[in-house]
Order: structure tokens, then C-alpha cells, then sequence
């Protein structure tokens, strides 16, 4: 089978490939998007968003994907369901093959496949998540004011989610499995400064305590074996993200951690015609009113691309 060939593909779901293709249906360039396996992205298992524009009473992240992805559709992006399963940069075309069979061939690409939050794969973490279980203190923390709530991790995400939610909550406790913290010496002067932040070191999570919504942690000390419960009702695991770009190694520049490497101030690539938008070129932020504006950066410097690109090989007129 012959590969189709388009003009502008959009590897992944979620508010920087919808908002991708908003910008690029309306700019005529027949966008394909693949939503990748996980459709519409983190927001999907997300409970209340209530920190993005436009929804004055809170919207649940499942609603505000399908809200995406209808005006998406409205503009006439061509939303279909399967998944990027290689890719090869190395010519003048780019080619994506969907589901290990299916070949795109595409002038422009534009990746927004997402990164995924670490867990730590207890029991009840899954059944918990949006009912006391969060990655994010940064979306979810105003759901905890008054509240106690419990931290793991020891690096900067672990030091900066911690500082956020001691300013909301009643108290925070720091999960850390060793003696001493990763983070930078001045996040953990500005966190153990503060008053209603514990440290407990050498400490590991057992379990998570609750059916309808988080009761309690289950903790054990891993130097004494001993085991205490710590009353809480918020658990937020901060041991960082991993960005989906494992299909693009070799292909396309990144740092260390599998962020996409894009040029300051664009979506640009070191690869001419694809461009990387969203939490998968997003170190610091990973939010989703940032990746929707990513999304947008993204179409408008395809369409730019296309358009130097369409000048550059247009037969000239005799």
C-alpha cells in the first residue's frame, strides 16, 4: 500500500494537538490528527480543572476534551483514533506509520504526544487518582486548602510541589526514602524554612488508605522496618514526568530526559517541517492553558514553513 501523503500531520491528543489543529484547520492546511492511545490526553483521568479560562464553574477534564476536540472538528480537522509507532525523519518527506502498518507521508508534522506522570505503582494508586491522588499540586492543590496532605519525592518537583501546597494546606509531610533530598540546596532551605512542612527521612509509602476517596498513607520507616499511618487526605506523588518521545530517538534532537529540543522562542525543531508543542518539549511548566498556547505557536509555524516551502519549489512561470 502506497503511503498517503498530506500536508500537516499532529502526532497526539490532548490541548496542544487540538489547539494545533484549531490553528491549522483555520488556516487551511487539512490537518490529520491521531489522538495516540490515550485520547485527549492527561486531562482524560483528571476529576475538576477550575485554572483554565473560559470555564467560570470548573469543567471536568474528559468534558473539556471533547469541547476541544468538537471545535477541532468544527474547523475541519480530520480526528482519527490509532497510534505513532515509528517514524523516519531522514528525508524531504516525513513518514509516520500508524499502528505499525498504516505509512503518512506529511510536508509538516507537528508533535504533541504528551509526557506521563511517574507513579509509584501501588495498589490504590490508580482507584485514588482525582479522589485524593494527584501528580500535579500546581492543579489540584486548591482542592486541599485546610488540609493535610502528604509529598513523596526529593527533588525539585518534590521541593517546589511541597512549597506550593505548605501556603494552601495545613500541613504537608515529605516522603523521602533516603537521608537526604536530591533538590537544589535552595529549594531545601526554602522548604524546610517552612513552618507546617515535615521531613520524614528514610521513609518509603506501604499503602493507600481509603475506598471512595484517600483516607490515610500507610508508611514504614525502611531503616527500622517500622510502620505508622499518617492522616491525609491529599497524596501527591512528585517524582517527575516522562515525555512519550520514544519513537523519536534518533530522529530528532533531546536533551537527557527525552524532552524534545526546540528552538528559543518557536516550536521549531533541528528537523525542517516538524515542530514539537505541548508537555513533550515543556521541562518546566506542563500545564494545560501552556500547552494549548505551544499548540497554537506550533500551526502558525507550519503554516509559515508550508508556505516557504510551497514558494521555494513552485515551477517558475516563463
Amino acid at each position: 500500500m502506497s503511503p498517503e501523503k498530506i500536508d500537516c500531520l499532529i502526532i497526539g491528543s490532548g490541548p496542544a494537538g487540538y489547539t494545533a489543529a484549531i490553528y491549522a484547520s483555520r488556516a487551511g492546511l487539512k490537518p490529520v490528527l491521531y489522538t495516540g492511545p490515550q485520547p485527549g490526553g492527561q486531562l482524560t483521568i483528571t476529576t475538576d480543572v477550575e485554572n483554565y479560562p473560559g470555564y467560570p464553574d470548573g469543567v471536568t477534564g474528559p468534558e473539556m476534551m471533547m469541547d476541544f476536540e468538537k471545535q477541532a472538528k468544527r474547523f475541519g480537522t480530520d480526528v482519527r483514533y490509532g497510534m505513532a509507532t515509528s517514524v523516519d525523519f531522514s528525508g524531504g518527506q516525513h513518514k509516520v506509520t500508524i499502528d505499525e502498518k498504516y505509512v503518512i507521508e506529511a510536508e509538516a508534522v507537528i508533535i504533541s504526544t504528551g509526557a506521563s506522570a511517574k507513579w509509584l505503582g501501588l495498589p490504590g494508586e490508580e482507584r485514588l487518582n482525582g479522589k485524593g491522588v494527584s501528580a500535579c499540586a500546581v492543579c489540584d492543590g486548591f482542592f486541599f486548602r485546610g488540609q493535610d496532605v502528604v509529598v513523596v519525592g526529593a527533588g525539585d518537583t518534590a521541593a517546589e510541589e511541597a512549597s506550593y501546597l505548605a501556603k494552601l494546606c495545613r500541613s504537608v509531610t515529605v516522603l523521602v526514602r533516603r537521608d537526604e533530598m536530591r533538590a537544589s540546596k535552595i529549594m531545601q532551605k526554602r522548604l524546610m524554612s517552612l513552618t507546617n512542612v515535615e521531613i520524614l527521612w528514610h521513609t518509603e509509602t506501604v499503602e493507600l488508605l481509603g475506598d471512595e476517596e484517600l483516607e490515610g498513607v500507610k508508611v514504614m520507616n525502611n531503616q527500622t522496618g517500622k510502620e505508622r499511618i499518617l492522616d491525609a487526605t491529599g497524596f501527591f506523588v512528585a517524582i517527575g514526568h516522562k515525555p512519550n518521545t520514544d519513537i523519536f530517538k534518533g530522529q530528532i534532537d533531546m536533551d537527557a530526559a527525552g524532552y524534545i529540543k526546540t528552538v528559543k522562542g518557536s516550536t521549531y525543531t533541528n528537523v525542517q517541517g516538524v515542530f514539537a508543542c505541548g508537555d513533550a518539549q515543556d521541562v518546566i511548566y506542563r500545564q494545560a492553558v501552556t500547552a494549548a498556547g505551544t499548540g497554537c505557536m506550533a500551526a502558525l509555524d507550519a503554516e509559515r514553513y508550508l508556505a516557504e516551502h510551497e514558494m521555494m519549489v513552485e515551477p517558475q512561470v516563463m
